[in-house]
């Protein structure tokens, strides 16, 4: 099975539903499940798109799943596709993520420590030139996006 032509499958339907592909998993275990994240792109000026609605994920299952099997992208057994949006608690996993929420509340785990620790969390405050910078308490952290393990907003009320 090829990841990269499932994702390139999925961002076609996703243009033509008016939303965006954020992250796309393969997990084996009780049962094989494709599992698709699914976003709206963000107005000029937003941060954030307006959300996804359950019309926006059942557009995108029924076209992908009529694409993957007529490609063939999953052969194999049954497997279940799951379409929904990323959440509150979003990954972030592209250069863009960490510009796109630049002000917001995040969790990183680092794979070398910076300041002597492998985590972090606070405001993400800029991205420039593969390097991440994040507020925390009076000071800046910086380190490079290569050295980021996980990385996810954090949920505020």
């Amino acid at each position: 099975m090829n990841l990269d032509k499932i994702r390139e499958a999925a961002e076609r339907v996703a243009r033509s539903v008016g939303v965006e592909v954020v992250d796309v998993e393969w997990q084996v275990g009780k049962q094989r499940l494709l599992r698709l994240y699914i976003d709206r792109p963000p107005s000029p000026g937003q941060s954030i798109g307006s959300g996804i609605s359950h019309s926006d994920c059942e557009a995108v299952s029924e076209q992908l799943n009529v694409i993957l099997d007529v490609e063939d992208l999953v052969p194999g057994p049954a497997y279940v596709l799951e379409v929904s949006s990323p959440g509150l608690d979003r990954k972030l996993l592209k250069p863009s993520d960490y510009e796109r929420f630049a002000g917001r509340l995040a969790k990183v785990w680092l794979n070398e420590p910076v300041e002597n620790a492998k985590f972090v969390e606070g405001r993400l405050a800029g991205f420039a030139d593969g390097v991440v910078q994040i507020s925390v308490r009076d000071r800046t952290i910086s380190f490079p996006l290569a050295n980021v393990r996980k990385a996810n907003l954090v949920v505020e009320f």
